[in-house]
């Protein structure tokens, strides 16, 4: 497959379990049992990051955010071993793209990444529509915005929601909906994070013109 995954786990056993299962799905997998290596190595460009939010010495929440800073386009699975509401909003609102809760069978993890890496890279260099709105050109093949031939750096999610807005114009897109497309049915958190992720785009992209509609979601107006 080519990948390359980044796993940060302070748990050697575990490590080493969900380590040999990636491998042997293909992926060129980087263990790290601490934070301080993460963090040294977020300019080395994995394909993806599978991290541990509780580790013994940076806390996850603060690798994601340098990891988004640095490399926003790369995408983030968080594990945790709380299963709380708040653990997976806080994820996903710093720009974690998505989240498995301990205890879980390691294939569900090599699916998740699996379909993740699909979702960010597998559309291709010219596959997909190209939609010109309010000046930005947004591409589904490359998952791309460009604003005057300058690409706009946005993460997967972020690129996810413009896409759904693109194919949508017009069309009011509720949060439900929109958790759907852009988490897949298998998010169960709170919707707040659909309108922090509303917010992030409307500051990345100032001319889209992105209305809330009481009472049912976002519509995105040309």
């Amino acid at each position: 497959m080519g990948y390359s995954v980044y796993l940060v786990e302070d748990n050697a056993e575990l490590g080493q379990l969900l380590e040999s299962y990636l491998v042997r799905e293909g992926y060129t997998t980087k263990r790290f049992e601490n934070g301080a290596s993460a963090l040294e190595a977020i300019e080395d460009k994995p394909d993806i990051w599978v991290l541990d939010i509780m580790l013994p010495d940076i806390d996850g929440f603060y690798i994601v955010k340098q990891i988004k800073n640095k490399t926003p386009s790369i995408p983030v699975i968080f594990i945790s071993e709380r299963d709380k509401e708040l653990d997976r909003d806080q994820g996903l609102e710093m720009g974690s793209d998505d989240y498995i809760t301990k205890p879980f069978l390691p294939r569900e993890l090599v699916l998740r990444v699996g379909r993740l890496l699909e979702r960010s890279y597998g559309g291709g260099q010219n596959s997909g529509k190209v939609y010109i709105i309010d000046g930005y050109k947004i591409d589904e093949g490359r998952r791309s915005v460009t604003d005057e031939g300058a690409e706009i750096i946005l993460t997967s999610k972020e690129a996810d929601l413009i896409l759904a807005f693109a194919v949508n114009v017009g069309r009011p897109l509720s949060r439900d909906k929109l958790l759907s497309i852009v988490w897949d049915e298998s998010y169960f958190g709170s919707d707040r994070v659909v309108d922090d992720l509303v917010r992030r785009l409307r500051k990345k992209l100032p001319r889209i013109n992105i209305e809330t509609v009481y009472g049912q979601g976002y519509r995105l107006i040309v």
